[in-house]
């Protein structure tokens, strides 16, 4: 059995694997190749686990993405390892099957919140529902805003510049990772970026990743503008992504993991915590000040996503764990 980080394994059987293993269809599983993740492996085993270690916790991301043969080998082979390391496992963005395998081990999983896709074949923004939206975006365009896809590399400068103003507008916020994606490094040529200009000046960007399994398509990742522009840059943008994408066959557009949102009891397995359950709706009414779910879901549900993907978080033990939820936002950079 061994573990390692993703920038020192060859090959990159990280991606091998978010490709190939899709049983537990984790519309975020691209995200298992952001740079400062750890991999656990264990010989002969095909597939990966992925995590980040923080203080006395190792936080696991998805379930193993492994061949179905080897998925329990990987995930036992993980927890023992996690023990003899002297760390406690907390998993999270676990999908509905990796949840019920935690939960037949004696693990405590709740419904953490959810994500949200929408399907791309008859998609348009005419009709009622989505006139305020189209408004938006005309301002937007009627401002001068216009919208290209762009090679990462050749405008990271522009995007540097978009981010150091889009977190100086957060109060000095931190850069956010493990749970949401990058732009850069060895995978970047994965990804792809529109990047929205007005008079030349770069004012936002959207960077999508792929999705792989049998809603396979892209997700709406890192998204950033500068604060006091236009309104409508980010929906311009995405309204313009999904006519590429539409014309090119994608079948689906993802909009990632939210906490706290969509939460419902029928999505709770037995044995979860009542507890845990009341706290996730205590911080979807309240806590803003952690994170801004609210606001995150009223911009994923202009676009009337078809599909609510519940996602889970799984504490190694027979009860839920502050201290290890804690960490999860610590992996995240959150604080």
């Amino acid at each position: 059995m061994t573990a390692t980080t993703t920038e020192t394994v060859q090959g990159n059987p990280v991606l091998d694997a978010v490709r190939t293993h899709t049983a537990s269809e984790n519309p975020s599983s691209f995200l298992a190749l952001n740079s400062g993740n750890s991999t656990f492996t264990v010989p002969g085993a095909d597939g990966v686990v992925v995590y980040r270690r923080t203080g006395r916790y190792a936080v696991q991301f998805g379930g193993p993405f492994a061949a179905e043969a080897d998925y329990d080998t990987l995930l036992d082979g993980f927890r023992r390892y996690v023990r003899e390391e002297g760390l406690s496992l907390v998993g999270v963005q676990l999908q509905r099957a990796d949840a019920e395998r935690y939960a037949a081990r004696g693990c405590t999983v709740n419904q953490v919140g959810a994500s949200w896709a929408v399907s791309l074949a008859d998609f348009t923004l005419s009709g009622t529902k989505f006139m305020q939206l189209r408004n938006k975006i005309s301002r937007a365009h009627r401002n001068g805003l216009r919208i290209q896809e762009v090679d990462a590399t050749e405008w990271q400068d522009a995007i540097a510049t978009i981010d150091e103003a889009w977190l100086g507008s957060k109060g000095g916020a931190h850069q956010l990772e493990f749970l949401v994606g990058q732009i850069g490094g060895p995978v970047q040529a994965h990804r792809r970026l529109f990047l929205g200009t007005i008079d030349g000046a770069p004012v936002a960007y959207i960077s999508y990743s792929p999705v792989y399994g049998s809603r396979t398509g892209w997700m709406h990742d890192l998204s950033r503008r500068i604060p006091d522009g236009s309104p409508g840059l980010m929906e311009a943008i995405n309204a313009h992504a999904i006519e590429v994408f539409r014309a090119e066959g994608v079948a689906w557009l993802h909009f990632g993991f939210t906490p706290f949102t969509g939460l419902d009891a029928s999505h709770e397995l037995d044995g979860h915590s009542p507890a845990f359950q009341w706290l996730m709706h205590a911080l979807w009414a309240e806590g803003a000040a952690l994170y801004p779910a609210q606001t995150q879901l009223s911009y994923k549900q202009k676009w009337a996503p078809d599909v609510l993907i519940p996602e889970y978080v799984a504490f190694d033990g027979p009860q839920a764990s502050l201290p290890a939820f804690a960490h999860i936002f610590r992996a995240c950079n959150a604080f």
